[in-house]
């Protein structure tokens, strides 16, 4: 089943922090691992992602540096901030909230 983007876009920029959280990572690094702990649900391209990334970067969220990769080209490698892992926190836990509110909804009120 397809997702659609509008629930998608909401959550993007708090899935790249949260990985981000883990460790340093490149571009491309990022739109694989998505995708591979999302089961091709987050397939990210080029033109999303960078975008995302320049704005949490603006924002204070997250900090880059380039550097050579082991091929010999250049990277850029992005990495959380102080202020990025507070904002990631309050992210997860207004999440939590939404999706536990949205799923006591749909399970007719009970709790979950």
């Amino acid at each position: 089943m397809k997702i659609d983007k509008g629930l998608m876009a909401g959550s993007t920029g708090m899935l790249i922090l949260h990985l981000l959280a883990e460790k340093e990572m490149y571009g491309y690094e990022m739109i694989e691992t998505l995708e591979k702990r999302s089961d091709s649900t987050f397939s990210l391209k080029a033109g999303t992602l960078y975008p995302l990334l320049h704005s949490l970067e603006k924002a204070g969220y997250v900090s880059s540096r380039e550097a050579e990769a082991e091929n010999g080209r250049m990277r850029k490698y992005y990495s959380i901030t102080d202020k990025g892992n507070g904002f990631l926190a309050d992210k997860k836990n207004e999440w939590s909230l939404f999706s536990g509110a949205v799923n006591k909804v749909l399970d007719g009120g009970a709790a979950v």
